[in-house]
């Protein structure tokens, strides 16, 4: 069977099914299931309270941690959870974890949307472009020499499929680019590789998901083995990255530079050092997101849906233990 597919449950669901979405704005467009499906909402306050009475969920806030505390250990619970997002940590507790509940997960969508963020992280550190647009609102003419990526080495970390579509993009730069995942296999490098890989790299890209294994996984030890001229991106998880040990790589110049679209915390304080930290990229956990990415969102989980409502295998399923989707 495929690693991506995983019986359906044991029994098909109730007619109507009651789904449960838990809200943000804007809500979801669910399309066919309109009027077929009893759909009710949920916010964070009434959570736990409806819980019990859904055979499905939908986590539409994916940026919420509300399942985790509302998730029931005994008794009625969801059947399905599905999240709208490629990372599970959010909503993943021991109870969920322990339960014949299936999870799924967004995977698909956001993979080669991320590929080309990375790659223009990548083109406007080469190019130095944040000091081009610093200097055109000075309205000053300071010509400088900038890199050329064609022929420099990447290390990609993460095996799945955004890690996959950032080499194969970095690739079709000219980038050499290495894979690391969790285990060994051909056209991936295994985790006993990573300093020896990401010590040669020019650009350090981190697509890993947030599991117990690589929670603060680029600490001052790792950061202290990359090239003075190496740059470092984050796409992955805020909390795989120790960001006091980032700026302090920046600050006393071990990494030429960096690049965070995910934080430990956000969205992230105004106040954070991070803001002003020379040499790092800042953007708003987007790289996934282009325009009519909630609609694609909407639409994989009605297929989904149907998908389970007729008793088929689902996709996307998550091993609740590793914390994602395994690969092939």
């Amino acid at each position: 069977m495929n690693a991506r597919m995983s019986p359906a449950p044991s029994s098909p669901p109730s007619s109507p099914a009651t789904l449960l979405v838990l809200d943000a704005e804007p809500l979801p467009r669910l399309g066919r299931l309109t009027g077929r499906v009893r759909i009710e909402h949920a916010d964070e306050s009434s959570l736990a309270r409806k819980l019990p009475h859904a055979d499905a969920l939908l986590v539409w806030d994916f940026t919420s941690h509300a399942v985790r505390r509302a998730w029931p250990g005994e008794g009625p619970r969801p059947r399905w959870v599905h999240t709208a997002s490629a990372g599970v940590d959010h909503l993943m507790c021991p109870e969920l974890a322990a339960s014949d509940t299936v999870v799924t997960n967004a995977r698909g969508v956001f993979d080669q949307p991320i590929a080309e963020y990375v790659a223009a992280l990548v083109l406007a550190m080469a190019k130095d472009l944040p000091r081009t647009w610093d200097l055109q609102r000075e309205h000053a003419w300071h010509h400088r020499e900038s890199q050329r990526v064609a022929g420099t080495r990447a290390c990609v970390v993460g095996s799945g499929p955004i890690g996959r579509a950032v080499a194969r993009t970095l690739k079709a730069l000219g980038i050499t680019t290495a894979l690391v995942g969790r285990t060994a296999r051909t056209g991936v490098h295994g985790p006993e590789e990573l300093d020896r890989l990401v010590a040669r790299a020019d650009w350090v890209v981190c697509a890993a998901p947030l599991t117990a294994e690589t929670h603060g996984m680029f600490d001052a030890r790792r950061f202290g083995t990359m090239q003075p001229s190496a740059r470092f991106v984050n796409v992955g998880r805020g909390q795989l990255v120790v960001e006091e040990a980032l700026a302090e790589a920046l600050s006393k110049h071990w990494i030429a530079g960096a690049a965070l679209d995910v934080f430990a915390d956000e969205p992230l304080d105004p106040d954070s050092p991070l803001w002003r930290l020379p040499g790092l990229i800042v953007s708003p956990h987007m790289s996934g997101d282009t325009i009519g990415w909630r609609d694609e969102l909407g639409a994989q989980f009605v297929e989904l849906y149907e998908c389970w409502e007729a008793g088929r295998p689902l996709r996307n399923v998550v091993d609740k233990k590793r914390g994602y989707v395994p690969g092939h």
